[in-house]
């Protein structure tokens, strides 16, 4: 574990790389499970520990992004939210247990909703750590609203707070997402409930955290309960997700990551991603730091257009996908590839290679095509165009 000492040297080279002043933004759980999708990506890993808030950065480099939740989203989502928790959550307790069990159905206003209030961050993950020994202790259904976890996220602390916590008299704990999409006939949109499943195994990574600290070890449940509006009202209905592949997928990626103090420590001298420093300065200071984009980046990075703009100019293979990137093998960029596909004079590429053979093997095929399109009857050099 390291030292306080090296904790407080982290925090300040961090501090230093955000610039004066400059308030360290939360790492929520929405950005943690896009960076365990993406862990070779030492930019994001750097920026998103150092609390870097990277809309206004994008935003500093000329390439704003659109990503993120609209602010109409937003003021449904925390409306729909208050209803789901309305009457000391009784509507929220009563899904958990249709959905999950958890023992005896629980009695409206009888349900214990601890205040967990505290100074910072830190102070809140503790008060909710004493809240879930309490409601272990005593039994019974406890609601935990906007409870907060702390995670260790290669070598720096994420703070996260999910929408709810429940704990049910049979010891177990659960995690609760609440989300404004519509449940319609009982099913949502897979690919929204696919984010908020890999979304909320995060927060159940860090609550087997706090859950591994107890003993005897309470049950962290690995379904969650997804709670959208039914149909087209603003009724809650509740679906239970099993988030098991998310949670393997996240632990692994999450352990992969280079630790940040790692990534740091390779800068040059004075960078630091102060957006009120000269576009070339700030610029540089980016660009220092290793990424791997991706087109998936552009729904979940706030500098995905900027890293776009850098992988296309450079004829970065990445930008044409991760599978198209993985069939290249050890070609890298698009200038590589077609001079791998035509054989050229001087080109290093090994013909043994599969995906040089490949390659040429589709540029033979391709030219055969060519050959045979122009020779048919009714082509243009036929008729002598």
């Amino acid at each position: 574990m390291p030292r306080q000492s090296d904790r407080t040297g982290l925090r300040r080279r961090l501090a230093e790389l955000r610039g004066p002043e400059v308030p360290a933004r939360p790492l929520d759980a929405r950005a943690l499970a896009a960076l365990a999708a993406n862990p070779g990506c030492d930019r994001r890993a750097l920026l998103d520990g150092a609390g870097v808030d990277k809309a206004e950065l994008a935003r500093a480099l000329g390439a704003p992004s659109d990503a993120g939740q609209s602010q109409f989203a937003f003021m449904r989502g925390n409306a729909f939210e208050a209803r789901v928790k309305a009457d000391g959550g009784a509507e929220l307790l009563r899904l958990t247990h249709a959905r999950l069990g958890g023992g005896p159905e629980p009695v409206p206003g009888r349900a214990r909703v601890p205040d967990l209030s505290a100074a910072g961050p830190e102070g809140r993950a503790t008060r909710t750590e004493l809240a879930l020994r309490e409601a272990v202790a005593e039994g019974g259904w406890t609601l935990l609203d906007h409870p907060m976890l702390a995670l260790d996220v290669a070598g720096s602390p994420a703070f996260l707070e999910p929408d709810a916590v429940v704990v049910a008299p049979d010891g177990s704990w659960a995690v609760v997402e609440i989300k404004s999409f519509p449940m319609i006939d009982g099913a949502a949109d897979p690919a929204k409930v696919g984010a908020a499943a890999r979304q909320s195994a995060v927060y159940v990574l860090a609550l087997q955290e706090v859950a591994a600290r107890l003993d005897p070890v309470p049950e962290v449940r690995e379904r969650v309960l997804l709670v959208c509006p039914r149909d087209f009202s603003n009724l809650p209905a509740g679906a239970a997700v099993d988030v098991r592949k998310q949670l393997a997928v996240t632990r692994r990626q999450l352990s992969r990551l280079t630790r940040v103090e790692d990534i740091a420590g390779a800068l040059p001298e004075g960078t630091a991603f102060d957006t009120g420093l000269p576009v070339g300065e700030l610029t540089a200071a980016v660009e220092a730091v290793p990424a791997v984009y991706a087109p998936e980046c552009l729904s979940a990075c706030e500098l995905a257009f900027h890293c776009r703009s850098r992988a296309r100019g450079a004829g970065a293979v990445t930008a044409l996908g991760r599978s198209v990137r993985g069939e290249l093998g050890g070609l890298t960029t698009v200038a590589d590839v077609l001079a791998a596909a035509h054989g050229e004079a001087g080109d290093p590429a090994d013909p043994a290679d599969p995906a040089v053979a490949a390659l040429r093997r589709a540029q033979e095929l391709r030219a055969e095509a060519l050959a045979g399109a122009a020779a048919a009857p009714g082509s243009g050099r036929e008729r002598g165009v």
